[in-house]
Protein backbone atom coordinates (compact mmCIF):
# COMPACT_ATOMS: atom_id res chain seq x y z
CA UNK A 1 0.00 0.00 0.00
CA UNK A 2 1.28 3.21 -0.84
CA UNK A 3 1.02 5.26 1.98
CA UNK A 4 1.78 8.35 0.74
CA UNK A 5 -1.52 8.81 -1.44
CA UNK A 6 -3.52 9.81 1.81
CA UNK A 7 -3.94 13.23 3.01
CA UNK A 8 -5.68 12.33 6.62
CA UNK A 9 -5.19 9.76 9.13
CA UNK A 10 -8.20 9.15 11.76
CA UNK A 11 -6.73 7.47 15.21
CA UNK A 12 -8.42 5.16 17.56
CA UNK A 13 -6.80 6.18 20.44
CA UNK A 14 -7.48 3.66 23.75
CA UNK A 15 -5.71 0.63 22.33
CA UNK A 16 -3.61 2.24 19.69
CA UNK A 17 -2.20 5.21 21.26
CA UNK A 18 -3.22 5.11 24.91
CA UNK A 19 -2.21 1.37 26.68
CA UNK A 20 -5.80 1.51 28.23
CA UNK A 21 -5.43 -2.40 28.56
CA UNK A 22 -2.12 -1.38 31.30
CA UNK A 23 -5.01 1.91 32.35
CA UNK A 24 -7.39 -0.76 33.21
CA UNK A 25 -5.51 -3.40 34.80
CA UNK A 26 -4.17 -0.67 37.24
CA UNK A 27 -7.79 0.79 37.82
CA UNK A 28 -9.59 -2.84 38.68
CA UNK A 29 -6.74 -3.75 41.17
CA UNK A 30 -8.58 -1.79 44.85
CA UNK A 31 -11.54 -3.78 43.02
CA UNK A 32 -9.61 -6.87 42.41
CA UNK A 33 -8.02 -6.84 45.97
CA UNK A 34 -11.31 -6.97 47.72
CA UNK A 35 -11.55 -10.85 46.25
CA UNK A 36 -11.01 -14.08 48.05
CA UNK A 37 -10.22 -15.34 45.24
CA UNK A 38 -6.85 -14.50 42.76
CA UNK A 39 -8.08 -13.00 38.77
CA UNK A 40 -5.40 -12.83 36.90
CA UNK A 41 -4.85 -9.89 33.95
CA UNK A 42 -6.16 -12.18 31.00
CA UNK A 43 -9.77 -12.83 32.77
CA UNK A 44 -9.83 -9.58 34.05
CA UNK A 45 -9.41 -7.81 30.65
CA UNK A 46 -11.49 -10.58 28.93
CA UNK A 47 -14.36 -10.32 31.21
CA UNK A 48 -14.19 -6.56 30.70
CA UNK A 49 -14.20 -6.67 27.56
CA UNK A 50 -17.12 -8.24 27.41
CA UNK A 51 -19.25 -6.10 29.73
CA UNK A 52 -17.76 -2.68 28.39
CA UNK A 53 -18.89 -3.88 24.79
CA UNK A 54 -22.26 -4.82 25.97
CA UNK A 55 -22.64 -1.85 28.09
CA UNK A 56 -21.85 0.16 25.13
CA UNK A 57 -24.66 -1.36 23.23
CA UNK A 58 -27.39 -1.24 25.59
CA UNK A 59 -26.62 2.62 26.68
CA UNK A 60 -25.02 4.18 23.55
CA UNK A 61 -25.66 7.91 24.64
CA UNK A 62 -24.27 7.50 27.86
CA UNK A 63 -21.46 9.32 28.63
CA UNK A 64 -18.18 7.34 29.09
CA UNK A 65 -16.86 8.08 32.15
CA UNK A 66 -20.29 7.19 33.42
CA UNK A 67 -20.27 4.02 31.20
CA UNK A 68 -17.19 3.05 32.82
CA UNK A 69 -18.47 3.42 36.37
CA UNK A 70 -21.74 0.98 35.85
CA UNK A 71 -19.17 -0.98 33.88
CA UNK A 72 -17.20 -1.59 37.08
CA UNK A 73 -20.52 -2.22 39.19
CA UNK A 74 -21.08 -5.31 36.81
CA UNK A 75 -17.65 -6.34 36.88
CA UNK A 76 -18.27 -6.30 40.93
CA UNK A 77 -21.34 -8.03 40.89
CA UNK A 78 -20.22 -11.06 38.10
CA UNK A 79 -17.21 -11.71 40.39
CA UNK A 80 -19.28 -11.73 43.19
CA UNK A 81 -17.51 -8.53 45.11
CA UNK A 82 -19.15 -6.16 47.10
CA UNK A 83 -17.59 -2.83 47.06
CA UNK A 84 -19.33 0.93 47.84
CA UNK A 85 -20.22 2.99 45.22
CA UNK A 86 -17.51 5.63 45.06
CA UNK A 87 -15.01 2.88 43.80
CA UNK A 88 -16.98 2.81 40.97
CA UNK A 89 -17.41 5.99 40.45
CA UNK A 90 -12.69 6.32 41.05
CA UNK A 91 -13.03 3.56 38.09
CA UNK A 92 -15.12 6.16 35.63
CA UNK A 93 -12.68 9.03 36.55
CA UNK A 94 -9.16 6.58 35.61
CA UNK A 95 -8.79 7.29 31.71
CA UNK A 96 -6.68 10.54 32.75
CA UNK A 97 -3.92 8.32 34.71
CA UNK A 98 -4.00 5.18 31.66
CA UNK A 99 -0.86 5.39 30.18
CA UNK A 100 0.28 6.55 26.74
CA UNK A 101 2.42 3.82 24.76
CA UNK A 102 6.00 4.62 24.71
CA UNK A 103 6.13 5.11 20.70
CA UNK A 104 3.02 6.88 20.64
CA UNK A 105 4.31 10.88 21.01
CA UNK A 106 7.43 10.55 18.33
CA UNK A 107 5.14 8.63 16.11
CA UNK A 108 2.68 11.15 16.10
CA UNK A 109 5.38 13.89 15.83
CA UNK A 110 6.63 12.56 12.62
CA UNK A 111 3.41 11.54 11.22
CA UNK A 112 1.73 14.97 11.82
CA UNK A 113 4.74 16.74 9.18
CA UNK A 114 2.66 14.29 6.40
CA UNK A 115 -0.71 14.08 7.69
CA UNK A 116 -3.91 15.79 9.06
CA UNK A 117 -4.35 13.75 12.02
CA UNK A 118 -7.96 13.07 13.43
CA UNK A 119 -9.53 11.25 16.30
CA UNK A 120 -12.24 9.18 16.28
CA UNK A 121 -12.82 7.75 19.74
CA UNK A 122 -15.32 6.09 22.07
CA UNK A 123 -14.59 7.98 25.02
CA UNK A 124 -16.15 11.88 26.32
CA UNK A 125 -13.96 14.53 25.79
CA UNK A 126 -13.17 15.62 29.05
CA UNK A 127 -11.20 12.31 29.38
CA UNK A 128 -9.65 12.36 26.26
CA UNK A 129 -8.70 15.99 26.79
CA UNK A 130 -6.58 14.33 30.00
CA UNK A 131 -5.30 11.79 27.31
CA UNK A 132 -4.19 14.06 25.05
CA UNK A 133 -1.14 15.78 26.53
CA UNK A 134 0.32 12.29 26.96
CA UNK A 135 0.52 12.46 23.00
CA UNK A 136 1.94 15.83 22.73
CA UNK A 137 0.58 16.36 19.14
CA UNK A 138 -2.49 19.13 18.52
CA UNK A 139 -5.16 16.96 16.55
CA UNK A 140 -6.55 18.70 13.58
CA UNK A 141 -9.91 17.64 14.39
CA UNK A 142 -11.49 15.58 17.79
CA UNK A 143 -14.58 13.46 17.24
CA UNK A 144 -15.90 11.24 20.08
CA UNK A 145 -18.79 8.92 21.12
CA UNK A 146 -19.99 11.94 23.33
CA UNK A 147 -19.93 14.05 20.18
CA UNK A 148 -22.09 11.67 18.22
CA UNK A 149 -24.35 9.71 20.65
CA UNK A 150 -22.84 6.08 19.80
CA UNK A 151 -20.20 4.05 19.93
CA UNK A 152 -17.67 1.95 17.66
CA UNK A 153 -18.74 -0.19 15.98
CA UNK A 154 -21.56 1.60 15.12
CA UNK A 155 -21.35 2.71 11.53
CA UNK A 156 -23.21 6.05 12.68
CA UNK A 157 -19.53 7.04 14.11
CA UNK A 158 -17.63 6.54 10.89
CA UNK A 159 -20.54 8.32 8.93
CA UNK A 160 -20.09 11.11 11.47
CA UNK A 161 -16.32 11.17 10.79
CA UNK A 162 -16.87 11.21 6.77
CA UNK A 163 -18.92 14.07 6.64
CA UNK A 164 -17.40 16.30 9.26
CA UNK A 165 -13.79 15.85 7.61
CA UNK A 166 -15.38 16.74 4.23
CA UNK A 167 -17.19 20.05 6.20
CA UNK A 168 -14.16 20.83 8.41
CA UNK A 169 -10.64 19.85 6.13
CA UNK A 170 -12.47 18.82 2.41
CA UNK A 171 -10.99 15.41 2.96
CA UNK A 172 -12.99 12.64 1.15
CA UNK A 173 -13.25 9.11 2.24
CA UNK A 174 -10.66 8.02 -0.39
CA UNK A 175 -8.06 10.18 1.12
CA UNK A 176 -8.67 8.94 4.58
CA UNK A 177 -6.72 6.20 6.42
CA UNK A 178 -8.28 4.76 9.49
CA UNK A 179 -5.01 3.34 12.09
CA UNK A 180 -6.54 1.60 14.77
CA UNK A 181 -5.89 -1.97 17.31
CA UNK A 182 -9.58 -3.17 17.57
CA UNK A 183 -10.11 -5.47 14.35
CA UNK A 184 -14.09 -5.51 16.41
CA UNK A 185 -14.58 -1.99 17.10
CA UNK A 186 -12.61 -0.12 14.35
CA UNK A 187 -11.82 -2.45 11.13
CA UNK A 188 -15.05 -4.33 10.90
CA UNK A 189 -16.95 -1.29 10.37
CA UNK A 190 -14.50 0.73 8.18
CA UNK A 191 -14.13 -2.39 5.71
CA UNK A 192 -17.84 -2.61 5.45
CA UNK A 193 -17.83 0.95 4.55
CA UNK A 194 -15.22 0.96 2.34
CA UNK A 195 -12.65 2.92 4.50
CA UNK A 196 -8.91 1.75 4.07
CA UNK A 197 -7.64 0.87 7.59
CA UNK A 198 -3.96 -0.13 9.01
CA UNK A 199 -3.93 -2.32 12.04
CA UNK A 200 -1.47 -1.78 15.01
CA UNK A 201 -1.70 -5.04 16.32
CA UNK A 202 -0.48 -4.00 19.81
CA UNK A 203 -0.87 -7.39 20.94
CA UNK A 204 1.17 -9.42 18.93
CA UNK A 205 2.54 -12.15 19.88
CA UNK A 206 0.06 -11.79 23.67
CA UNK A 207 -1.99 -14.90 24.42
CA UNK A 208 -5.74 -13.86 24.23
CA UNK A 209 -7.98 -11.44 22.91
CA UNK A 210 -7.26 -9.31 25.84
CA UNK A 211 -10.02 -6.01 26.93
CA UNK A 212 -11.07 -5.92 22.89
CA UNK A 213 -13.68 -8.55 21.72
CA UNK A 214 -13.01 -10.44 18.90
CA UNK A 215 -15.04 -10.27 15.78
CA UNK A 216 -16.62 -13.63 14.26
CA UNK A 217 -14.62 -13.37 11.67
CA UNK A 218 -11.13 -11.20 10.52
CA UNK A 219 -11.93 -8.22 8.49
CA UNK A 220 -9.49 -6.89 5.37
CA UNK A 221 -7.19 -4.65 6.77
CA UNK A 222 -4.73 -2.71 4.12
CA UNK A 223 -1.99 -3.02 6.30
CA UNK A 224 -0.06 -5.00 9.85
CA UNK A 225 1.96 -3.05 11.91
CA UNK A 226 3.30 -4.33 15.63
CA UNK A 227 3.45 -0.27 16.71
CA UNK A 228 2.78 2.63 15.82
CA UNK A 229 6.46 3.54 15.56
CA UNK A 230 6.77 0.29 13.04
CA UNK A 231 3.74 2.31 10.86
CA UNK A 232 5.89 5.39 11.52
CA UNK A 233 9.01 3.59 9.71
CA UNK A 234 7.00 2.18 6.97
CA UNK A 235 5.79 5.44 5.87
CA UNK A 236 9.65 7.22 5.75
CA UNK A 237 10.92 4.09 3.84
CA UNK A 238 8.38 4.85 1.22
CA UNK A 239 9.63 8.72 1.28
CA UNK A 240 12.86 7.96 0.91
CA UNK A 241 12.45 4.97 -1.79
CA UNK A 242 10.25 7.79 -3.41
CA UNK A 243 13.48 10.24 -3.28
CA UNK A 244 16.25 8.28 -3.83
CA UNK A 245 17.62 8.91 -7.15
CA UNK A 246 17.29 6.00 -9.98
CA UNK A 247 20.22 4.13 -10.51
CA UNK A 248 22.26 4.69 -13.88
Amino acid sequence: MDLTRFKTLSFDVYGTLIDWETGIWNALQPLLSTGGREIGRKEALETYGEIETAQEAETPSLNYATLLAVVHARLARHWGLTVHSGLHERFGASVPDWPAFSDSAKALAYLKQHYYLIVLSNVDLQSFNASRRKLGVSFDAVYTAEDIGSYKPDPKNFRFLFSRLQQDLGVEKAELLHVAQSLYHDHVPATQMGLTSVWIDRRFGMEGQGATKQPDSPPKVGGHFRSLSEFAAAHRATIDSAEAPAAS
